[in-house]
């Protein structure tokens, strides 16, 4: 079906529309779309891959319940200019539903939040306002009265992907396995430790909350005083540990190297940048959070670079099937750079506890 029948089926019709790509996303394609004679600033329209995302009718059911929420709270908060606050999202003008598929691809449609920006550096000053931000917006949704679905199960189940890597490792699919065995029983020694978070929710003593599952700088908007707007690809919210979105943030924000960087010596930790991020989370986010969830928050930037060092190294051990690779070792290189990332997290473990304790 051609993108201007789409459109038509959100109720977007001219006859100039200007239809172009957007975005650097790498699972759904995402396209800008203006005409002179279109009420607004624009439209966002997206193609869902449905491939990762196999149930989308979930996963739009739970962002149109998280900007609901977050709307009727800054309406609440006498906010103005809401609309580029949190997302819009169009339907289906036959169906009602806030997706369209037209018996090949799923489509969803959105208003289009003008004079704003993302951002790809991370530096301390923008770290403080992500964490602000997306410590805000798990605020926002902690009385949410709904419970969500995970739109991917199991994302960061850690004994799942432990699991996954001990298959791997026995299968030896590829016969690479004796070439890092050592990295292995590395993440061996680790492994109880790792699933901490899963032990604690089975006690009683970690809660599940909303969190948006892919926190990183490039997944919110700011304006052009470098404020942040709104958070946006809300694809992975659901239900989590808040470790998911803390550490996940910083395995890559507070990396001084590269995800794949085959010079370890450039993977270091960044304090500053820790620090940062740290105080703005802990300045929104620290009212509703129990003290085992700020207790740990050093666990969690060690869950996410452990977790991805697994994730790596399982797919490296599989023939390369989930990554993207660019050469024959790149999930080896991965690997190995996400365990330095790890070792540089724990030499600093000390310094973030001790840090974490005078902002409490």
């Amino acid at each position: 079906m051609e993108k201007k029948e789409i459109l038509r089926g959100f109720g977007i019709e001219s006859d100039s529309l200007c239809i172009t790509p957007t975005g650097n996303g790498h699972i759904n394609d995402t396209f800008k779309v203006s005409a002179p004679d279109l009420p607004g600033p624009g439209y966002i329209l997206q193609r869902i891959n449905h491939n990762v995302f196999t149930d989308v009718d979930t996963l739009q059911r739970n962002i149109e319940t998280v900007t609901d929420h977050l709307r009727r709270k800054l309406e609440l908060a006498g906010e103005h200019d809401i609309d580029r606050k949190v997302i819009r999202l169009l339907s289906n003008q036959q169906t009602g539903k806030t997706y369209l598929f037209d018996g090949e691809n799923y489509w969803r449609a959105e208003l289009l939040i003008d004079d704003a920006e993302t951002r790809e550096a991370v530096t301390p000053e923008n770290a403080r306002h992500a964490g602000e931000a997306f410590g805000r917006f798990q605020e926002m949704l902690s009385d949410l009265p709904v419970v969500l679905k995970e739109s991917i199960p199991d994302f960061h189940n850690m004994e799942l992907r432990l699991h996954q890597l001990r298959e791997a490792a026995e299968a030896d699919r590829t016969g690479r396995r004796a070439s890092v065995e050592w990295l292995i029983e590395e993440l061996e020694k680790r492994s109880s430790h790792a699933c901490l978070a899963e032990r604690l929710h089975r006690e009683g003593k970690l809660p599940k909350r909303v969190c948006h599952c892919d926190m990183k700088i490039n997944n919110m908007l700011f304006d052009r005083d470098g404020e942040v707007l709104c958070v946006i690809d809300l694809d992975t919210v659901m239900p989590s540990f808040v470790f998911s979105d803390y550490g996940d943030f910083l395995r890559t924000a507070a990396n001084k190297g590269d995800e794949d960087d085959r010079d370890l010596s450039r993977v270091e930790w960044d304090m500053e940048i820790f620090k940062a991020f740290t105080e703005g989370y802990l300045t929104s986010a620290g009212g509703f959070l129990t003290g085992t969830e700020i207790a740990n928050l050093p666990y969690a930037a060690e869950r996410f670079a452990y977790m991805q060092t697994v994730r790596f190294l399982a797919d490296y051990l599989n023939g390369d099937v989930y990554y993207k690779t660019d050469y024959p070792e790149h999930n080896l290189v991965r690997s190995k750079a996400q365990f330095k990332l790890l070792q540089e997290v724990e030499a600093h473990l000390p310094e973030m506890q001790a840090f974490i304790s005078t902002i409490r």
